[in-house]
């Protein structure tokens, strides 16, 4: 995989139990040559919780990007009429996130850079993290399955006899998601068991 010469926004949002899973991706596209751009919403900015602390957050943020976490809307809000990324993700997506990206509210840096990334038909990629998939939210997310411009991280069940409505994405593909997205693909297949190895 190649991302010289890429700019990828990485969006964050609260599912603090998935970041130790997200923060690795962020740093294989640095890796892989890609020039990241931080993005965090307000509650991975300001909460602390069991799985670490808001400013231990960002700055393993800036360690792996060597860049500040963009906070604000209006620091994201030039990533459209400058069209400066090539891709942007969100990863960790929240169900809170991802029903408000459905329906077009941007209360958020996150999904402010996502509606400045779309009104140029430029891709957003979704990592999901959510114990609503199936529920309440089942039809946000069938909403932006059919909505142009945005791809998903393939996701499935991460705990189907205890969370049976949770789904979360494969965090291990988001470079590859990324690649697809850019050349306007869905990277395939988009449902898999977020349990099991792939390889076996």
């Amino acid at each position: 995989m190649n991302f010289q010469n890429l700019t990828i926004g990485f969006g964050m949002t609260g599912s603090h139990c998935t970041h130790d899973e997200v923060l690795p991706q962020m740093k294989r596209l640095v890796e892989l040559g890609a020039n990241v751009i931080p993005v965090i919403s307000h509650t991975v900015a300001t909460v602390d919780s069991r799985f670490g602390t808001a400013e231990e957050w960002k700055k393993k943020i800036k360690e792996i990007t060597g860049r500040t976490p963009l906070m604000t809307i209006p620091e994201v809000e030039p990533f459209g009429p400058e069209k400066s990324l090539d891709c942007y993700v969100i990863a960790p997506c929240t169900g809170n996130s991802l029903a408000k990206l459905a329906n077009a509210l941007t209360d958020s840096p996150v999904l402010m850079a996502a509606k400045a990334q779309m009104r140029n038909h430029r891709p957003v990629v979704v990592a999901i993290s959510t114990n609503d998939a199936l529920g309440l939210n089942a039809v946000n997310l069938a909403k932006l399955l059919a909505a142009k411009d945005i791809y998903f991280v393939p996701f499935g069940q991460d705990a189907p006899e205890k969370k049976p409505k949770s789904m979360v994405a494969r965090m291990e593909l988001i470079p590859e998601t990324c690649l697809a997205a850019i050349e306007g693909k869905q990277l395939q297949p988009l449902i898999v068991e977020k349990y099991r190895d792939l390889t076996s």
